[in-house]
């Protein structure tokens, strides 16, 4: 099998006649609107890497693995003529514990986010691709690999220009940052979206269990259904913003939902190293696999008209570089991030919400230079503080956002949870230490404005009796159902006494004791509010029950206590 070794966001490689096979017959099948012409390249029809999502991606952009799938089956064949080498069988199968990761990961998210339906065998196809399957299955009993795994310094050139936002925590690298682990994240990604997958109390990037666990929230983060086809694609392109990343990915999906086997750990082949890094042009240098922990060489700049041995100059002789003197390097212009000076609000409404419900509006912020003028391309993140069980769409409390055209990051939108109050949302600049603008948001208690019996029958009953029916009522807010809205019950003394009644109709507490007061009630998912049975003493006359909620709801409902009535005798004739 050929294989190559690609820079992400590479519009193109050489592949071999079988791979282009692989992935033509595969963007017929499990790529909708991906197609490929006889040399297994894209056509014009095939959707665009520019459509995805404006996000930051898991691994920066960096580096992976472009080998294809063997065409044999991922399931060996033994006594059935199957003569593959041992060699073969690995590429084919998956290292135990890395295999064992994924399983157990997609069963975590199988309970935590059921609509997202992440399969096991995604994350073995981006796995494969990052890593090699963390090289092969080289990892100790508990899942983390015997040395880290590294992409290469993303210090621009090739690659994204990423500065150190770990201080060298994660990577060892206090000026650029790389992509770290088995699934390869870079670290200010890993910040918010590590997991601890094997509960040891760590989140370690370079654990096949945490890494494998934090893929699979990270690829369900924006409430994706990788079901659905279109998700799917978003799903992947966000992990690697390539067309040629999603094609290769795709590719070992599907040969791993064939099926496949396990092999022992450190029997798993890696691909194959890569050779071919440059810039433009058709000529090879080394390259360092992704445990290299070198720093690329800079590529020299292309000569310039005027600079010595450029066969250019100025003319004339005066105007020319002394030869003597040696050129001045040439300035790097800086990146985007680093011409940002701050940010500003973009717009961002009220936020507020009723606990459990979405915010309307969401916040927006702008990264500006000195000047004003908005910079493109710089990554925002927006982190929830405070408090609080509210969270962006997906589940988590951190999002990174990549700002467009117009200078702008929208943050995902806001979802509030069952804790009232307020929080912040901040937004801050990746890479860069300037202050974060903070957006207060509240979460308010779920609220009714009206209330009604859903019964009209008369609720009578006799000293010392129990009322027959129970009393129900549905709360409504705005014409619509309101669930989960606090409620309190009383027997009141009268229309115009609020305070709790000392005799007549009550509720059972404790040991059968009267309570006229009931607390801590809350209406059901369609509303509805179902008090306890009700009892009367022997006090005779008419009574009234008020049930209020929050929101200033309120219901009185009338209460009879009497004697039975007695049939009048029958006179005699005389």
């Amino acid at each position: 099998m050929s294989a190559q070794f690609g820079k992400r966001l590479r519009k193109g490689a050489a592949n071999t006649a079988v791979a282009a096979v692989v992935v033509a017959a595969l963007a017929a099948s499990q790529a909708p609107g991906v197609t490929t012409d006889g040399a297994g390249r894209q056509t014009t029809g095939s959707p665009s890497p520019d459509a995805t999502p404006d996000v930051d991606t898991a691994t920066g952009n960096s580096r992976y693995y472009t080998d294809l799938p063997p065409l044999e089956s991922p399931i060996p064949s033994p006594g059935t003529g199957d003569t593959s080498s041992a060699t073969g069988e690995a590429e084919r199968g998956i290292p135990a514990t890395v295999l064992d990761a994924y399983k157990k990961a997609e069963a975590s998210l199988r309970e935590s986010k059921p609509g997202c339906n992440l399969p096991w065998q995604l994350l073995a196809a981006i796995g494969k691709v990052e890593s090699g399957q963390a090289r092969g299955g080289r990892v100790d009993a508990d899942g983390t690999t015997f040395s880290k795994i590294l992409g290469p310094q993303l210090s621009g050139g090739a690659f994204a220009t990423i500065s150190d936002t770990d201080n060298g925590a994660y990577d060892g690298d206090s000026s650029y940052d790389r992509a770290v682990g088995p699934m390869q994240f870079i670290p200010s990604t890993w910040e918010w979206a590590g997991r601890d997958g094997n509960d040891d109390g760590r989140k370690d990037p370079n654990n096949i269990y945490d890494a494998a666990l934090a893929a699979g929230h990270y690829l369900c983060r924006f409430d994706w259904d990788l079901s659905d086809q279109g998700n799917l694609r978003s799903a992947i392109l966000s992990y690697n913003n390539s067309t040629h990343y999603y094609n290769t990915v795709l590719s070992w999906l599907e040969y791993y939902r064939k099926g496949t086997h396990e092999v022992p750990d450190g029997t798993g082949t890696l691909p194959t190293t890569p050779s071919d890094r440059g810039n433009s042009g058709s000529g090879t240098s080394p390259s360092p696999s992704p445990g290299d922990t070198k720093k690329p060489t800079t590529p020299k700049d292309p000569a310039k008209p005027g600079n010595p041995g450029t066969g250019g100059g100025s003319g004339g002789g005066s105007g020319g570089s002394d030869p003597s003197t040696p050129p001045k390097p040439p300035s790097t212009p800086p990146t985007p991030t680093e011409t940002v000076d701050h940010l500003e609000d973009a717009g961002t409404g009220t936020l507020t919400a009723t606990a459990g419900d979405a915010f309307a509006e969401k916040v927006a912020v702008r990264t500006e230079t000195e000047s004003g003028k908005a910079v493109a391309r710089v990554r925002v993140r927006f982190t929830i503080v405070g408090d609080t069980d509210a969270t962006f769409a997906g589940g988590e409390t951190v999002a990174t956002v990549m700002t467009g055209t117009t200078g702008t990051a929208t943050a995902p939108a806001l979802q509030a949870g069952e804790k009232t109050g307020d929080f912040k949302v901040r937004a801050t600049v990746v890479g860069r230490s300037l202050p974060g603008l903070d957006f207060k948001a509240t979460v308010t208690a779920r609220q009714a404005d009206a209330l009604a019996r859903t019964s009209t029958t008369a609720l009578t009953c006799v000293p010392g009796g129990e009322f027959a029916e129970l009393v129900e009522v549905k709360a409504t807010y705005k014409g619509e159902v309101a669930d989960g809205v606090a409620a309190t019950a009383t027997l009141v003394k009268s229309a115009e006494d609020p305070a709790a009644n000392d005799k007549g109709p009550y509720f059972k507490g404790t040991d059968d004791k009267p309570v006229r007061t009931l607390t801590g009630l809350t209406t059901d998912k369609d509303g509805l509010l179902k008090l306890p049975r009700l009892y009367a003493d022997d006090t005779t006359g008419d009574f009234l029950l008020r049930v209020t909620t929050t929101g200033g709801a309120t219901i009185t409902v009338d209460l009879k206590v009497a004697a039975a009535e007695t049939a009048s005798p029958t006179p005699t004739t005389s």
